[in-house]
């Protein structure tokens, strides 16, 4: 994890402290055992920075946290919430589309894939950046916090107006860590989770969609087209 040669260039200078740290040292000494031992590790290399990648730090409009990728074949490909083109729905993205729907009146797409968003400023952030297969939340608390609470950080440290998104506890507690979150320069929109478990709690009539619109509109920021077909 000290070699920065995958790391996009604008996230370069904030990452490079923590990344060059033991415990990002760590991670990628557990990752490399692993898949030495057999594990199959969602999402493959090449991809889990996808988010960074598709989403520079100075292009960081909106921000949207997730707990870690899906653990299934042929889902995770980096973005939080998102699935690749032909996998079905997700139960959890079904219901940001109907959210989506009753804010914006924009019809529930046929696929999964957010790619759409990140390249417009959608930072899709999960905690932690893999998954061993069907096993979710198998790498919590192995050091991607450290590596992506400082992406969090570094967003709120910039200069640029952003929302973040914070949906369910996980997400919330995560925010809750990073300095200058609740800065007047940034809007912090909170909702349940929009798991099916949690959705009927206050997810679904949040509008996060049209507020996160109606801030950056008025914040001279270009607001977000969350169509995706």
């Amino acid at each position: 994890m000290s070699d920065l040669s995958a790391v996009p260039e604008s996230w370069r200078a904030v990452l490079a402290p923590v990344l060059e740290a033991p415990e990002a040292r760590r991670l990628g000494g557990r990752l490399k055992a692993e898949a030495a031992a057999g594990a199959t590790i969602y999402p493959p290399q090449g991809v889990r920075l996808a988010a960074l990648a598709l989403t520079p730090l100075p292009a960081v409009k909106v921000v949207i946290l997730g707990q870690d990728p899906y653990h299934g074949p042929g889902q995770a490909h980096g973005l939080a919430f998102s699935v690749q083109d032909g996998v079905r729905v997700p139960p959890s993205l079904v219901n940001i589309y109907k959210e989506l729907q009753t804010d914006l009146g924009i019809p529930p797409a046929r696929g999964g894939n957010l790619t759409r968003w990140a390249e417009q400023g959608v930072l899709l952030l999960n905690n932690a950046l893999t998954v061993v297969a069907g096993q979710a939340g198998s790498h919590q608390n192995i050091g991607w916090e450290a590596i992506t609470d400082a992406v969090v950080a570094a967003v709120a440290a910039d200069g640029n107006p952003c929302v973040f998104m914070l949906w369910g506890s996980h997400a919330q507690k995560k925010a809750a860590r990073v300095p200058g979150l609740e800065s007047p320069h940034h809007l912090v929109l909170r909702a349940p989770h929009p798991s099916p478990l949690s959705a009927y709690h206050g997810w679904f009539g949040s509008r996060h969609f049209s507020r996160a619109n109606a801030f950056l509109e008025e914040h001279g920021r270009a607001p977000i087209d969350w169509r995706l077909e």
